[in-house]
């Protein structure tokens, strides 16, 4: 238990952060017709901010420096913890939820995955979806970068948090000599580009609610939308454009941008080969599911094929998982490959989820490079990334990483296929989830929402997400005897 509680000290300081979040609903509710639900988020406030007082009294005399595996635990306590408390006021707002579709909703939004489980979105107060779409814009970079920023200064670690929530493997790759500056870097970035979707999305149609939220869910690559026909009920290319274009650059790394602003130069984008590859991979599947599109008849007109294929190449490929059509009555060639983009086309350093395009890139040049081997056995050909060669190290983990993230899928399939759930429906939820997509195919396509899955089947999502954001190692090295022993 002692070497619990420094853990749970700097714990307790994110909850009395996290507590902030609850104002902002707060605000819209005293500003709009619904004054008398600002009670509840007083109340969200006022508990989870005694909460993290009342456990950082407890522990206030253990503050010592955080070890590499107090950061892992850290990681996984804050992305189960806050979920609960932010489950806490839907479990007060909406008529007939269940404690497995709060947590389920919450877990959901904090990992910007964009699964829901409600249904009459519409309908709901509007300080309730802007919870839930408020609650994306805190998961896009991850809470714990915004919690790196302060720990230095109260004389916690901050690198091992680092290490343990910035995704993709080039975890070394600062770009500043403390954390802190980079993080505040990272944040910089997130909110201007946050800023520019706003008004955009105003200037293109959406009234000041909508605006918001759909930009914190944009630039999370959350998918959370305040309507239940997501971006069909606006209707608007503009809008769609809007779309288009913000989730594109939530999708490319932070780092980038950051390294954009400090050398002044966008050659640092241009010559980046994950950006290149990435770009390049979501062009190609825009035009091959156009074409699959108007071939198929689905639309009259290349034009509206090529709106229809764009918009939700990038929505799904990123990872966002926004709407404007029921993809899953598409051609299966369509919504399959779109999914699997999911996969892994976003770019490692970026809000999207999935194994990173990254991963995927030195993926291929380690099977490039045994097929060279086996024709020719003494040639010395290694593995480079932006013409620098890639450590044995970096490579190893990869494999070990896709090791892990295959059997995960597996399990985790099985798992809900023992529940009940037929196949498609069983392999796609979790597929969305362990990458953070949103909608899947089956009974949890576009059209529909997870509230039909039974308390057991939201429970295991829930843990899909937990993994997927947090990329599977930190949240299952703390399963391993070796972790615990001394």
């Amino acid at each position: 238990m002692d070497s619990l509680q420094p853990v749970l000290a700097v714990l307790a300081r994110v909850l009395m952060g996290f507590s902030a979040a609850f104002l902002v609903p707060m605000m819209w509710s005293l500003g709009s017709a619904e004054g008398p639900l600002a009670l509840v988020w007083a109340v969200g406030f006022a508990l989870t901010l005694v909460a993290g007082w009342l456990l950082g009294w407890l522990v206030r005399r253990h503050t010592r420096e955080l070890q590499p595996r107090d950061g892992f635990l850290l990681v996984t306590l804050v992305w189960v913890v806050l979920p609960a408390c932010a489950a806490a006021p839907l479990m007060w707002t909406v008529p007939r939820i269940e404690s497995a579709d709060a947590y389920f909703e919450a877990m959901s939004a904090l990992t910007a995955t964009g699964a829901t489980a409600l249904a009459g979105l519409d309908q709901l107060p509007l300080s309730v979806n802007i919870w839930r779409c408020f609650l994306q814009f805190i998961g896009g970079l991850g809470i714990i970068l915004l919690v790196v920023a302060v720990l230095p200064l109260l004389g916690l670690g901050g690198m091992q948090l680092y290490r343990a929530e910035v995704p993709g493997p080039l975890k070394d790759d600062k770009l500043t000599p403390r954390i802190a500056e980079t993080a505040r870097g990272l944040w910089t970035v997130y909110f201007v580009l946050s800023a520019a979707c706003l008004v955009a999305y105003r200037v293109a149609g959406m009234d000041w609610p909508d605006a918001f939220m759909h930009m914190c869910t944009t630039m999370g690559l959350g998918g959370f939308s305040s309507h239940d026909a997501s971006f069909a009920h606006f209707d608007s290319p503009l809008i769609e454009a809007v779309a288009i274009v913000f989730m594109t650059l939530a999708g490319i790394s932070f780092l980038r941008y950051f390294a954009v602003w400090r050398t002044r130069s966008s050659l640092v984008l241009a010559r980046d080969p994950e950006v290149q590859a990435y770009v390049g991979v979501i062009l190609l599947a825009v035009f091959a599911i156009s074409f699959v599109l108007l071939a198929h008849g689905v639309y009259d007109n290349y034009p509206a094929s090529l709106r229809a294929a764009a918009f939700h190449v990038v929505s799904l490929g990123t990872t966002t998982g926004y709407a404007s059509a029921d993809y899953s009555a598409w051609p299966p060639f369509a919504p399959v490959l779109m999914i699997f983009l999911g996969c892994f086309a976003s770019c490692a350093g970026s809000t999207g989820g999935g194994i990173k395009m990254v991963r995927m890139i030195l993926l291929l040049k380690q099977a490039h490079r045994e097929l060279v081997r086996i024709i020719h056995p003494r040639v010395v050909n290694p593995v480079t990334l932006g013409g620098a060669s890639v450590p044995a190290t970096v490579l190893a983990a990869v494999l070990a990483f896709m090791l892990i993230y295959g059997a995960s899928i597996i399990g985790l399939t099985l798992l809900m296929l023992l529940s009940g759930l037929d196949l498609i429906t069983a392999f796609s939820a979790v597929i969305v989830c362990v990458n953070n997509i949103g909608p899947g195919l089956g009974m949890v396509g576009p059209i529909n929402n997870f509230g039909i899955l039974n308390d057991f089947q939201l429970w295991v999502l829930s843990f899909a997400m937990l993994l997927g954001r947090l990329e599977l190692m930190s949240v299952l090295v703390l399963f391993t005897a070796r972790f615990w022993g001394k």
